[in-house]
């Protein structure tokens, strides 16, 4: 169906991994290509699940911290991005509790504040934002951060955010796109970066989705250079040219979707998540927390991983 202009498909409870399965904010979604796995974390829960879709394998981990975002690790761990820090993960077993070794302790400028958003560069350099938990308070003390083993954690000079998300490179890694979800932002900007230095400059209006219902979650890049975002609260996923241009729009059981990732072994398959904050969400939005996977009809892009 194409309404406007835009490509409109939707996705059918077919594509839910596990209708037992809820997150509280199932968030970072990755395609570990080596594994043949997916991994995702749930913010509130503390944990980190992995998922082979060949063989139905679940398994989680719960860590010290909520977890704002995660990488991998090109010996197969993960980094993640905690309340407190950066944290080389290790994933025992079938599951249980995680190993964490502090790889960089940060100092907020403000009480109640944790990482939250992130992804590699093209290069492999981690970059994660920050943001205030009280959300009501619409609070622009967030910011995006850089990690590399190298030179440890440094701010990027990107800040004013209060719900920092969306982060994604373009394919030639020389875009950086985030977004801001609260309510009364809603936009989602792009960069010129330079690959070399790892730094980012011209920030500029990419899609503004106030006059829009959704507002702007986490994000993915297809080889088109076309931008996927979730869009909470309108229970879909949109797809931006380039240029900006809406251009394809797909509709999901859920309310609110929270990230996609492109994965599958010809990365063609589509991996979202969601979030549910309890039995009033849960009253309006029955599918809220879950997880589906599914061919959006469009291939991604292999994810980085962080540089050694």
């Amino acid at each position: 169906m194409t309404a406007h202009g835009v490509a409109v498909t939707s996705v059918g409870l077919e594509a839910v991994f596990d209708p037992d399965l809820r997150n509280g904010t199932g968030e970072n979604p990755v395609w570990d290509a080596k594994r043949g796995s997916w991994t995702w974390i749930d913010i509130p829960a503390r944990t980190i699940h992995r998922l082979d879709p060949s063989s139905g394998a679940h398994r989680r981990w719960t860590l010290p911290e909520m977890i704002g975002s995660l990488v991998l690790r090109p010996d197969g761990g993960v980094v993640c991005a905690c309340e407190t820090g950066v944290f080389d993960v290790d994933l025992p077993g079938e599951g249980g509790e995680a190993v964490v070794t502090a790889l960089a302790t940060h100092r907020f400028p403000k009480e109640g504040m944790r990482f939250n958003d992130g992804r590699c560069d093209r290069q492999g350099r981690f970059w994660l934002s920050s943001m205030v938990m009280d959300i009501s308070k619409g609070d622009a003390s967030g910011l995006w951060h850089r990690f590399t083993r190298a030179d440890g954690l440094t701010e990027t000079g990107t800040g004013g955010y209060i719900i920092p998300n969306g982060s994604a490179f373009s394919p030639d890694g020389r875009t950086l796109y985030a977004s801001d979800s609260h309510r009364d932002v809603r936009m989602v900007w792009a960069w010129d970066y330079d690959t070399d230095t790892g730094t980012a400059a011209n920030r500029r209006p990419f899609v503004d989705m106030r006059a829009m219902v959704g507002r702007p979650d986490g994000a993915a890049v297809d080889v088109d250079g076309c931008y996927w975002i979730c869009c909470l609260d309108e229970g879909c996923i949109k797809r931006f040219t380039p240029g900006g241009v809406l251009d394809r729009r797909i509709d999901v059981p859920m309310r609110k979707p929270t990230m996609c990732a492109f994965g599958g072994p010809d990365l063609r398959t589509m991996f979202v998540t969601s979030l549910s904050r309890g039995p009033a969400d849960l009253a309006e939005d029955p599918h809220g927390g879950r997880v589906l996977m599914f061919d959006p009809g469009a291939q991604g892009l292999p994810e980085p991983r962080l540089a050694d």
